[in-house]
């Protein structure tokens, strides 16, 4: 008789959910879905969010995935109640440290004529499937070790490894259980086949480990992914074997790329952690990955993490297959960097700056520097990775740009250049040097010189940041400051080549 299992935590209403990756590789955007809807639903319902690691798949772990998981739902906020680091009643939370728990669940199982060693080798598992494939019949275990004794079948395993336990599944009838989402979901039993759950290597398979934690931590709902639908009923079955209750089933909406394919890494199925390096906001993430298959009343696109705790719902999740949208994800963090003060705005960006801005740039930045720059990047600016790009004229002394860029059409060198020369003579008296004086004083001169403003100030434009399209220009020039304004005129006039046009016919 096997060993007595542990007492499940005591029956209480509560909800109790949990998190139960496997550091097989880092944490993608449906991983983490339903990471977050499991957080959801536990705050919304004042229950538990539980983090437990499922690594009994010894082969496939991926050096660093776990601290990837554990930064990713750091980074979005996702605190869980119990699991690694924080503890908890019915821990440990990581399944390696658990093996005990499954082995006596197994030897339950085998002590109740509900699972049997299987001694077929690799070998012979093989030539099974390829037999199979050959005669076109359903993939599947052909049970040869279902009825022998122990005795027969360590008898026949000379020279094999340690032999498997399997699951014995019903022959006929069929497993029905209900599903929060989908409503019944009905298996044929005779479909499905005796499935591991023990390795050789004396590891549980998912099927056996996450039935034998969900029970013991008493889970009251399994929210998980549509691709674990169809193992639901062996799970259902396992749970009655144990004599124990199940939880109440969710299984969540597929997440699908704009052309209605499997999402994959041409859609942006990027690691999580990636999204965050590439300048996407947590709360923005948040947002987008909520709508990922749920929806408050068909409409609210913006919600933050109180209104999505508040209005969160299991019967508002939808059972039709959610569209990743990287456009509109960007559209979205646009719209979340726009709320932010000019001083958050800066924090968020200063760390892009320092990594993505040339190394011409002087390091330390300035903080309130950036955030005099901050506002006039903020708008046209759709993730902090950007910020870079858009704002590097304010950082770099020396301008790099073709000549070519500032002659409009038709605008002759000398034109180009008489006019900059008026620029700075108009410039150099100007205190203070700020906005609206300095916007009326060039409307003025352009007035004065007989050439529409959009010549002049295109012309400035390209001269004091090397581009044609800018934040204001104004502005702009008020947060260069005069004296770097004024170098960079005076170096586009000498690029020009026409040096005698010069104020006091002097090089910059």
């Amino acid at each position: 008789m096997p060993s007595q299992m542990p007492t499940p935590l005591s029956n209480t209403p509560e909800v109790r959910v949990r998190y139960a990756p496997s550091p097989t590789g880092h944490p993608h955007v449906g991983n983490i879905r339903t990471a977050l809807f499991n957080w959801l639903f536990a705050r919304h319902s004042e229950g538990k969010f539980i983090l437990r690691i499922e690594d009994t798949d010894v082969a496939r772990t991926v050096p660093g995935a776990l601290e990837s998981i554990v930064d990713s739902l750091r980074w979005l906020g996702l605190d869980w109640d119990e699991g690694p680091e924080v503890g908890g009643p019915s821990g440990p939370y990581t399944q390696s440290q658990r093996l005990l728990l499954y082995k006596d669940a197994v030897q339950h199982l085998l002590y109740t004529g509900n699972a049997y060693y299987c001694y077929c080798s690799p070998q012979r598992l093989e030539e099974m499937r390829a037999d199979q494939a050959r005669r076109k019949v359903p993939p599947g275990y052909d049970r040869q070790c279902r009825g022998l004794s122990s005795e027969q079948g360590a008898a026949g395993q000379t020279g094999l490894p340690r032999p498997v336990v399997r699951f014995k599944m019903p022959l006929e009838g069929d497993t029905r259980f209900d599903d929060i989402i989908r409503g019944e979901v009905s298996f044929e039993n005779h479909l499905m086949d005796d499935f591991v759950i023990l390795k050789s290597d004396g590891y549980p398979t998912y099927h056996m480990a996450s039935i034998v934690d969900d029970h013991l931590m008493k889970v009251s709902h399994v929210l998980r992914a549509e691709e674990w639908l169809s193992s639901t009923p062996k799970h259902v079955l396992l749970y009655a074997a144990m004599g124990w209750r199940p939880p109440q089933f969710a299984h969540l909406p597929m997440i699908l790329g704009p052309d209605r394919s499997k999402l994959s890494k041409r859609h942006g199925a990027t690691s999580t952690i990636e999204y965050r390096d590439a300048g996407f906001l947590p709360e923005t993430m948040i947002n987008f990955l909520a709508l990922l298959g749920w929806s408050l009343d068909d409409k609210t696109e913006l919600l933050d993490r109180e209104q999505l705790v508040k209005g969160f719902s299991l019967e508002r999740i939808s059972k039709t297959a959610a569209v990743f949208d990287r456009q509109k994800l960007e559209w979205m963090n646009g719209v979340y960097l726009r709320k932010l003060s000019p001083e958050e705005f800066a924090e968020r960006a200063m760390p892009f700056l320092s990594r993505d801005l040339p190394v011409a740039a002087p390091r330390p930045l300035s903080r309130e520097y950036v955030v005099r720059v901050a506002p006039l990047i903020q708008e046209r600016a759709r993730t902090l990775a950007e910020c870079a790009q858009l704002s590097e004229f304010f950082f770099v002394e020396e301008l790099s740009y073709d000549t070519p860029l500032l002659l409009g059409k038709d605008q002759a060198p000398e034109t180009a250049a008489g006019l900059l020369r008026s620029a700075c003579e108009r410039i150099e008296p100007m205190e203070p040097f700020a906005c609206p004086g300095m916007e009326t004083s060039l409307r003025d001169l352009a007035k004065l010189l007989g050439v529409k403003t959009g010549v002049l100030f295109g012309l400035l434009r390209t001269a004091v940041t090397g581009r044609t399209a800018t934040p204001p220009l104004f502005q702009t020039m008020e947060v260069l400051g005069k004296e770097r304004c004024l170098r960079r005129i005076k170096g586009a006039i000498a690029r020009l080549g026409v040096s005698d046009v010069l104020p006091g016919n002097k090089s910059p």
